[in-house]
């Protein structure tokens, strides 16, 4: 097994895709600590100073699923086949979300401005000159790349040796099984596994 996970290349090794993926779905939620909007409101009797939307204001649910991003890449990482299957999805579908979040803002910034005009101005759908900055096509980015991610982690997933936790109990749990079949040590605490096949063989696993 350490001979084929030295001869992996290093696009398959899961350091490098789990490190890939949590830090494009930083990355995601980096871009909502900067400005996404610049706002110019009209100016009348009472003057009103232009304002700066932040990506967090501007988009909530792109903070939100980049968070849920990061979790999942890290969670791929200690995760079994199938569950690892389970958590790309999650990073996939959360990537999804923003980039098509990202593009309805780049499509109708006036409609991400509205709850900051609002609040400022007491006004909704008041006229006002909204300009874009690169931030929200650059979440974009990020959303599409942690797709890709997703897609990593389920092609390189399949050549990942399991996880030391698991792939320790799952020796252990053989080796304790003899051909008599009752564990070999029953010394320490008895799993529901080890209950379950106990008791199915009519064996009193509380003796």
């Amino acid at each position: 097994m350490n001979t084929t996970r030295a001869l992996a290349p290093a696009w398959q090794r899961k350091a490098t895709v789990v490190l890939a993926s949590a830090l494009v779905s930083l990355g995601a939620f980096a871009t909502t600590t900067q400005t996404w909007l610049h706002v110019q409101l009209p100016q009348g009797g009472v003057q009103t100073p232009d304002l700066s939307v932040a990506g967090s204001d501007a988009a909530t649910a792109v903070t939100a699923l980049a968070l849920v991003g990061v979790a999942a890449a890290l969670a791929a990482s200690i995760a079994g086949r199938v569950a690892r299957v389970v958590t790309a999805l999650l990073l996939g579908l959360a990537g999804a979300g923003i980039a098509w979040t990202c593009l309805r803002i780049l499509a109708e910034p006036a409609a991400a401005a509205s709850g900051a005009i609002g609040k400022a101005t007491g006004m909704i759908g008041g006229a006002a000159s909204i300009t874009l900055t690169p931030w929200p096509a650059l979440a974009a980015v990020a959303g599409v790349l942690m797709v890709l991610c997703a897609v990593w982690i389920v092609a390189a997933g399949r050549r990942w040796p399991a996880t030391r936790k698991y792939g320790a109990a799952a020796k252990a749990r053989a080796q304790g099984r003899q051909a008599d079949g009752s564990p070999a040590d029953r010394s320490g605490p008895v799993d529901e596994i080890d209950s379950w096949d106990q008791l199915s063989r009519g064996n009193d696993p509380t003796d």
